[in-house]
């Protein structure tokens, strides 16, 4: 290594225009900005959304329906994903909203509802926040218990 060779580390400097740095530099007088105008300015920021004055998209779009405010969601999961963790050996006799974490089948706030999509033939206890009647009622033909939270 020589004095001839040596160079910065990759990405320790910047490579590109030096912005407002006289009128040697080709980048004085407006700085690139062009001439006025609101995006010469300091302090400019465009509305998200913005077309230029013509009517936005989300104006021009009938509005129609109604969103209930007070909807509650709830995630589904079903008896085969269930029964498809009993085989793999992840879920042995109980189903708690922690397992369902643990499988990535809920997150942590959800609010979760067991549906009766499947055939489930191991006995599981499961404790969630709703069951459809028919899991309910295969849950129990299997030997298990459906609890609500």
């Amino acid at each position: 290594m020589s004095l001839h060779n040596l160079k910065p580390a990759s990405g320790s400097t910047k490579s590109g225009k030096r912005i407002a740095r006289g009128e040697g530099s080709g980048h004085g007088g407006t700085s690139t900005r062009g001439h006025k105008g609101a995006k010469s300015r300091s302090g400019y920021s465009r509305k998200v959304g913005f077309e230029g004055g013509q009517m936005p998209l989300q104006r021009r779009v009938p509005k129609f329906g109604f969103t209930n405010r007070n909807r509650v969601e709830y995630v589904g999961v079903n008896l085969d994903k269930l029964q498809n963790l009993v085989d793999k050996g992840r879920i042995t006799d109980t189903v708690t909203l922690d397992v369902l974490v643990e499988n990535r089948l809920a997150r942590k706030n959800d609010l979760v509802k067991i549906l009766g999509n499947g055939e489930l033939k191991a006995k599981l206890n499961i404790t969630v926040h709703k069951f459809t009647a028919s899991a309910k009622a295969a849950i129990e033909a299997a030997g298990g218990e459906a609890v609500t939270l």
